[in-house]
C-alpha cells in the first residue's frame, strides 16, 4: 500500500491523470485488462514520450473505433456493473460515473439516470475513467492527497454550446469536496469535467504535499502544448514521512438527516444497510425537533468514493427527503487482525497500533457470541478470557 500527491498546477483530464499513474509504475497490462473486460471491442491505450514546455512527460492515447453514441448513465452503469472488473475497480469507476452524473443533471436540470454523456460518454472517456480506476488499484494506492486545481478562464465550446470555464459541471464536482481551486496559468479550459470527476472521487485530503518519502513519480502530459507553463499533471508516490505520534488525517465524508416519522423498530435495519453501502460508521442520536417533537438524527461517515452509495441508502431506507453533507479529517490508527482461541474456537482480534506498538486490541463480539452459543458459557467469561488471552501476548 502506498500514498499518492497530485499536483494539478495545469489542470486535470482523465488522460493527464492516466498518463501520471503509468508513467509512476502502475502495469499498463492491468490497465489494458480492465478496459478489455468492458466487453468493447476496439479500445487500446498507447503511451508516448512528448514534451510540455520542455518538460518531459507521458502522453496516454485512448485509440476507439469512431463512435457517435450518446450514452445515457443507467446504459453506462449496466455496462460497468455487467463486467468482470476487480471489485474496487468497478466500485470506483461507478463513484465516478454516478458524480458526474449528478453533477451534469444539476447543472441541465435532468435527473441522473437521464443525463446523455456527450464528451464524456464516448469511448474514450469511458477508458480513461476505468483505465485510471485500475492503475489506482495496481499501484495499491491508500490515501490520494492533492493540491490546488488550476480550473482555467475564457470560455469552452461543448455540445451544449459556449459555456463559461470553469465549465458548471465542474464547479459542482469540485464545490462538493474540499478542494481549492485557481485559474491557473492559461486562459482556456484546464480542468475537464472527467478531471474534476475523478478528482472529487479519489481524491480524500487536499492541500500542500504532506511530509513524503518518495518511492516513485510520474508527469502526465495534457494534449496541448503551452507556451506559458509544462501542460502537465504530476503524481508522487510513496509513504507519508511519520513520527511515532504523528498521525496522518484522511479525508471523509459525515452524511446527516433528522427524522421525525419513521417506524422507531425499522432503525437497526437502517443502520445495517448504511453499513453494507459502504459507511464506516453510523449511529442515531435522539433530538426534540421544532414544536417539542421527538426525533432522531441518523448520522453515516464514510469515505469520498462511497458517499454517494450511502446516500442514496439514507434516502431508501429512511423517510428523510435531505441530507446533509460535511467534509471532515479523521485520524486513524493503524488496524490489524489478529485471533486467540477459546475452548477450541477462534475469535478474532482487531488491534489499533501507535507507532508501531499495540494501544487497544478488542475481541470480535459476534465471534464471542457464536463461542458462547455453541459452548454454552456466558459471554461475559468468554470476553474476560479473550482479553487475558490477548495482554498474556
Amino acid at each position: 500500500m502506498a500514498d499518492a500527491w497530485l499536483q494539478c498546477a495545469c489542470g486535470a483530464s482523465g488522460d493527464m491523470l492516466l498518463g501520471a499513474l503509468l508513467d509512476a509504475g502502475a502495469s499498463l497490462a492491468a490497465v489494458r485488462a480492465s478496459i478489455a473486460a468492458l466487453g468493447v471491442e476496439g479500445i487500446d491505450i498507447t503511451l508516448q514520450p512528448v514534451r510540455r514546455a520542455g518538460m518531459v512527460a507521458i502522453k496516454a492515447h485512448v485509440i476507439t473505433a469512431e463512435s457517435h453514441h450518446h450514452r445515457r448513465w443507467a446504459e453506462i452503469r449496466r455496462m460497468l456493473e455487467g463486467t468482470r472488473l476487480p471489485d474496487r475497480v468497478r466500485e470506483r469507476a461507478v463513484a465516478v460515473f454516478e458524480r458526474l452524473a449528478e453533477a451534469e443533471g444539476l447543472v441541465h436540470g435532468v435527473p441522473p439516470e437521464k443525463v446523455h454523456f456527450h464528451e464524456v460518454g464516448a469511448l474514450d472517456a469511458i477508458a480513461d475513467i476505468v483505465g485510471v480506476c485500475a492503475a489506482v488499484e495496481d499501484l495499491g494506492l491508500r490515501h490520494i492527497g492533492a493540491d490546488t486545481v488550476a480550473v482555467g478562464s475564457g470560455t469552452v465550446r461543448t455540445s451544449h454550446g459556449l459555456l463559461p470555464v470553469p465549465a458548471p459541471a465542474v464547479v459542482s464536482l469540485l464545490s462538493a469536496t474540499a478542494a481549492t481551486i485557481a485559474a491557473g496559468p492559461v486562459a482556456r479550459e484546464l480542468c475537464t469535467p472527467t478531471g474534476a470527476a475523478l478528482l472529487a472521487t479519489l481524491v480524500d485530503h487536499w492541500g500542500p504535499m504532506p511530509p513524503m518519502r518518495i518511492a516513485s513519480s510520474g508527469t502526465g502530459a495534457g494534449t496541448a502544448d503551452f507556451p506559458e507553463a509544462p501542460n502537465v499533471l504530476r503524481v508522487l508516490v510513496g509513504d507519508r514521512a511519520m513520527e511515532d505520534d504523528d498521525i496522518p488525517f484522511v479525508g471523509s465524508v459525515l452524511l446527516e438527516a433528522n427524522v421525525d416519522d419513521l417506524d422507531p423498530r425499522l432503525w437497526p435495519a437502517v443502520l445495517e444497510r448504511l453499513i453494507a453501502a459502504g459507511a464506516d460508521d453510523a449511529w442515531l442520536t435522539p433530538v426534540l425537533m421544532k414544536k417539542g417533537r421527538p426525533a432522531h438524527t441518523v448520522s453515516a461517515l464514510t469515505s469520498p468514493e462511497l458517499a454517494m452509495a450511502v446516500r442514496g441508502a439514507l434516502f431508501r431506507e429512511t423517510s428523510t427527503i435531505g441530507v446533509r453533507e460535511t467534509l471532515v479529517r479523521k485520524q486513524a490508527l493503524v488496524r490489524t487482525e489478529g485471533t486467540v482461541e477459546l475452548d477450541g474456537h477462534r475469535v478474532r482480534v482487531k488491534y489499533a497500533q501507535l507507532g508501531g506498538v499495540v494501544v487497544n486490541a478488542q475481541p470480535e463480539y459476534d465471534d464471542l457470541a457464536d463461542v458462547a452459543a455453541t459452548t454454552g458459557r456466558p459471554i461475559k467469561e468468554l470476553l474476560a478470557r479473550a482479553v487475558s488471552a490477548v495482554n498474556s501476548r
